[in-house]
């Protein structure tokens, strides 16, 4: 089964969320709609802005783990390679 590490963001350059799971569309919507407490709801990160496709979630979880340790700069540039206008992805789940 598919994993998902996923970074969300508050807007662009705003404050950023890296999590993982094996449902991206569900989970972006629980982030978008503040369906849970905690860090996202808090900083209102409901924008998703980059993901990754891992095979195991094993995987899914050291890429996960990995990225949080980045820099501030180096998650950006990652986000920035393929998304350069910071547009958010979540539409583009449902097709």
């Amino acid at each position: 089964m598919a994993s998902y590490v996923y970074i969300m963001a508050s807007r662009r350059n705003g404050t950023l969320y890296i999590g993982v799971t094996n449902d991206l569309l569900r989970r972006d919507y629980e982030h978008r709609e503040a369906l849970f407490e905690g860090f996202t709801k808090r900083h209102a990160v409901k924008s998703l802005v980059y993901y990754e496709i891992h095979d195991c979630v094993e995987a899914a979880i050291r890429r996960e783990k990995s990225l949080k340790r980045w820099r501030r700069a180096w998650k950006v540039s990652l986000i920035e390679q393929d998304n350069p206008q910071w547009e958010d992805l979540y539409d583009g789940l449902a097709c």
